[in-house]
């Protein structure tokens, strides 16, 4: 029988999400899509047993034997070849520091010596799974972008991750890179929204969805998602240039609120001299499933090795 099949697995700040992917059509079995609550404070075997206990529970609902391996979506910094946790100073999984989470996780889903469990940058997981079925597919070159919590970015060549290189920032992405008085994640991100909305009129906001519905009668709030979308667009532009992407699909969960400063941020590209094509995803979360689950496709995971250590 065919090992035509793998989990794919997200790892978000909060939660976890997965599911069984076919890697020769990228198709979710949607039946299988399994999500867990994750305490990120919690110590690390907690941790660990939530993350097994949601792949378990996918894995139980396809033959067995069909099961090429897991591959994860996993935010860093974080060891993607040894499968090692190097997260600290922000407040979530700080516990998982130093933990083998690869032979962690094949211990508590009981899988066979030997058996794949793999690892990628979860925005990269996203942007893979774009440029495989999404937005992106018919694109040689694309950027992917998630705006929320923190800023991701992933460049994109042939759905490989590009992470070194001319054309690209040190890691392959831009949260880090100076941007006004601090970095690039300080403004394209929900606490600029909410630092900014509070230091203007002194309330205090839960998110960005609440800001939004403000929107449709506060100025102040109808102006800084103007502001944002104009800055975005001044910032990314030169990067979308010299990398010659061709195509920029937007996720997270500010993008909800594209109506607000889309049409400002796509106006400042072209006026920056960057004409390439912008894309809300519509695959939102399944993208960094396919995409994790992908690193089961042996030509894929041949092509990465490069650009793992690096990311």
């Amino acid at each position: 029988m065919d090992q035509n099949l793998a989990i794919g697995a997200d790892i978000g700040g909060s939660h976890i999400s997965c599911a069984a992917v076919d890697i020769v059509s990228c198709r979710i079995i949607r039946e299988t899509i399994t999500g867990r609550d994750v305490n990120n404070k919690a110590p690390a075997k907690e941790i660990i047993n939530v993350w097994a206990d949601a792949l378990s529970s996918a894995i139980s609902k396809i033959p067995r034997e069909k099961l090429k391996g897991i591959g994860f979506g996993m935010p860093g910094p974080f060891d993607y070849v040894k499968g090692i946790s190097y997260i600290k100073g922000v407040a979530k999984y700080e516990n998982l520091y130093g933990c083998n989470v690869k032979q962690e996780i094949s211990k508590a889903v009981n899988v066979p010596e030997g058996f794949p469990v793999r690892f990628m940058n979860d925005v990269s997981s996203f942007a893979v799974g774009e440029a495989l079925v999404g937005k992106a597919s018919g694109c040689n070159r694309s950027m992917c972008i998630t705006l929320g919590t923190g800023f991701g970015s992933a460049f994109i060549s042939n759905r490989i991750p590009i992470v070194d290189g001319p054309e690209v920032p040190k890691l392959g992405c831009v949260y880090h890179l100076p941007y006004k008085d601090n970095i690039a994640d300080d403004y394209f991100s929900t606490r600029w929204f909410m630092g900014s909305y509070n230091k203007m009129t002194g309330i205090g906001l839960k998110g960005v969805k609440e800001l939004a519905e403000l929107a449709s009668s506060d100025q102040i709030a109808i102006n800084l998602f103007k502001e944002f979308g104009n800055n975005l667009g001044m910032f990314l532009a030169p990067w979308l240039i010299k990398f010659k992407a061709e195509i920029v699909v937007v996720g997270g969960n500010i993008s909800n609120a594209y109506h607000l400063f889309g049409d400002i941020f796509e106006n400042r590209l072209k006026q920056e001299g960057c004409n390439c094509r912008i894309a809300l995803s519509e695959l939102k979360e399944d993208a960094a499933l396919i995409g994790a689950s992908f690193l089961m496709d042996g030509k894929f995971w041949n092509d990465i090795q490069h650009a793992l250590p690096l990311m």
